[in-house]
């Protein structure tokens, strides 16, 4: 059985609460769409397609209870706002012609479906642009746990991995949540792939003694120019690896991309609660006047991303071809 942050059965969600990993595995059983809505909130489930996935179950579980399908959709929209994936899936369950339970349970099975199978393909794609050997560095958790299963950039890692290439990652901790740490060490581990976690401010000296040979990211929204919303930190790792000569890949499927947007600066960016940086878990750590500034995303120009995955293909900027994407068609 493969890896999964969330699974549907006898009518009902249940959902891998992420917050208690790697320490803790608990799975939450989630009645309605509202406990879906607080659940994304509260980060525990997160990883833009994995957060696609549990809103068209939310609405999935709204339509059973026979909840009001627009403010069931408007309530989960405003769970959080930069995961494009969350709206693309919510609009894609309210286009259908018939908005019955099974009906709605049906497409939400196929968003879930799709995206494994897309992430699959991000995999076969990517890996090609992997050497053996290599020392790869990733940020946050893009594996199974943040997807529908496999992942996006740690997917690619994945079937590099599988494929026999010898590879070595370098995860960053990803501060302040540490999805690094807790999330993807505690899926390398079960896979078996040799890594090593550093905490974010070592990157920049891994690649100055020339021990990183490409990074991978993943993404939470790409704007029709290729400008990239991903983890807070994403950015400076572009900017760090465009300078020591570094390749820097984006791994996303189709469902990440926003043509609507013209570029980055239209990306609305999470600002997140101060506790995430004055507690480490629940206990205090900072002065009680101690203000804070906690956004969850940074957004990397495309002109940093030396090529953007999809479960299309491989593409090489500049990113003019996303422009032309209608990607309601998709």
């Amino acid at each position: 059985m493969r890896l999964t942050s969330m699974r549907w059965e006898d009518g009902r969600l249940s959902m891998l609460d992420q917050r208690g990993l790697p320490t803790r595995e608990e799975w939450i059983p989630l009645a309605d769409h509202h406990q879906v809505a607080e659940s994304i909130r509260d980060m525990v489930v997160r990883g833009a397609p994995a957060i696609g996935v549990a809103a068209a179950y939310g609405l999935a579980l709204a339509a059973a209870n026979g909840a009001d399908m627009d403010e069931a959709a408007k309530e989960l929209a405003a769970s959080r706002p930069t995961a494009v994936n969350l709206f693309w899936a919510i609009d894609r369950i309210m286009a259908l012609p018939s908005l019955n339970a099974e009906a709605v349970l049906a497409e939400a099975k196929k968003v879930e479906d799709e995206d494994y199978e897309m992430n699959l393909a991000i995999g076969r794609h990517g890996q090609e642009l992997i050497h053996p050997g290599w020392n790869v560095l990733t940020i946050c958790n893009t594996g199974a746990l943040a997807t529908a299963g496999h992942g996006t950039a740690l997917g690619v890692i994945r079937s590099a991995h599988d494929a026999g290439k010898e590879i070595h990652v370098w995860s960053c901790e990803t501060r302040p949540r540490q999805q690094g740490l807790r999330l993807t060490a505690y899926e390398l581990t079960k896979e078996g792939i040799p890594f090593h976690s550093i905490a974010d401010s070592a990157a920049a000296s891994l690649m100055r003694d020339g021990r990183v040979d490409c990074v991978i990211a993943g993404a939470d929204r790409i704007a029709a120019n290729g400008d990239t919303a991903n983890k807070i930190g994403t950015y400076s790792l572009a900017v760090l690896a465009r300078h020591h000569g570094i390749p820097f890949f984006i791994a996303a499927p189709t469902s990440t991309l926003d043509t609507k947007l013209p570029n980055g600066d239209a990306i609305p960016i999470e600002e997140r609660g101060a506790e995430e940086i004055t507690h480490i878990e629940g206990i205090q750590i900072a002065p009680e006047a101690c203000h804070v500034f906690n956004p969850g995303f940074d957004v990397t120009p495309g002109t940093l991303i030396d090529a953007i995955i999809t479960e299309e293909g491989v593409h090489s900027g500049p990113y003019s071809f996303l422009s032309e994407r209608d990607i309601s068609s998709l």
